[in-house]
């Protein structure tokens, strides 16, 4: 249960606990108070567990420069360490005493992302069976990132309007995508899986899923309705660590990772994919059909366009006119 919020004290006085109950004070996706958690550790290791209230503009400088010149980290990687220790000082600690700073931006500029051809996609997910054949086919027919299809509930397939509902995607946004009709039918059966299986909980005394903290407080019954059972239920029912009760959460992703790794090397393609490679196959496919990219965009869930774009840079390679020399 990676993704459930760890229980904190509220009168707990250590300073990372302190850190993480202002973060979700400012409703803050989860994932946001990982990635800026992780990094302030980070900072605070770099200084030799040093207390951020000790430190000033040349501990930030020097640790991003590190970041730059000895790790070698992209522009995106060094700015979101920038990002979680701006947070930390500025937001949090409310140092007012700190300027700008002055540090090396990294050089390594964002690349390309790999792309599965569309053969090369049906060849992968070809090799794979059961219930991960079935994720990799949403992982490509929708752009859904490996999270995201985890986190599915039932109530996110709406048939009658065709799509699926995404929620607190990556920026804590939600978003709808496409519902493939080719997949329509192995999501009813998916649904009735789940059906039967949370009977059988219930049955047995369990049946309870995690829900977000205002929605459980709000409606105490709602966690054992159907519609907020996870879509991918995980095979083992575990504790939740906030309120020690017996759950039955979602897959791992983990498990989906290696599988597809696994379909990626059985098919012979030589290129470094992975399962967040139908996420970016999707939209390369998209744009090459002809759909506009602010349509793409919106599908993928990205806040700027520009981010969408780099799709497009795969398009041109493809379709360049020029011609090698050997070829003439």
């Amino acid at each position: 249960m990676e993704d459930v919020p760890q229980h904190i004290l509220p009168d707990s006085t250590r300073f990372i606990d302190r850190l993480r109950l202002f973060i979700r004070s400012r409703n803050l996706a989860y994932a946001t108070e990982q990635t800026y958690v992780a990094w302030i550790l980070n900072f605070i290791r770099f200084h030799k567990m040093k207390h951020p209230r000790e430190m000033n503009e040349l501990d930030i400088e020097s640790f991003l420069n590190y970041l730059a010149v000895e790790r070698h980290c992209s522009k995106s990687t060094q700015r979101t360490a920038l990002n979680a220790i701006v947070f930390l000082f500025k937001r949090y600690m409310q140092r007012e005493d700190l300027g700008d700073f002055s540090f090396i931006n990294s050089g390594k500029k964002r690349q390309i992302p790999t792309v599965l051809t569309h053969e090369e996609a049906l060849k992968v997910i070809g090799n794979l069976t059961g219930k991960y054949k079935f994720m990799a086919q949403l992982m490509y027919g929708t752009g859904l990132r490996i999270s995201e299809v985890m986190r599915l509930r039932v109530k996110d397939i709406d048939f009658g309007m065709k799509q699926i509902i995404v929620r607190n995607g990556k920026g804590n946004k939600d978003r709808t995508t496409l519902l493939p009709n080719k997949l329509e039918e192995q999501l009813n059966e998916q649904i009735t899986l789940v059906k039967i299986l949370h009977k059988q909980d219930l049955d047995d005394g369990f049946g309870h899923v995690y829900l977000p903290n205002a929605l459980e407080r709000k409606d105490t019954n709602a966690n054992v309705e159907l519609k907020w059972q996870y879509l991918f239920p995980s095979g083992k029912i575990i504790k939740d660590p906030r309120s020690n009760m017996l759950r039955r959460h979602h897959l791992n992703k983990s498990i989906l990772a290696k599988h597809v790794t696994k379909a990626v090397r059985k098919s012979g393609i030589n290129k470094k994919a992975s399962s967040h490679t139908f996420r970016h196959s999707f939209a390369t496919q998209l744009l090459k059909n002809g759909n506009d990219i602010r349509t793409v965009q919106q599908l993928l869930g990205h806040s700027d366009v520009s981010t969408t774009e780099i799709y497009t840079h795969v398009i041109k390679q493809e379709n360049a006119s020029v011609k090698s020399p050997i070829d003439f």
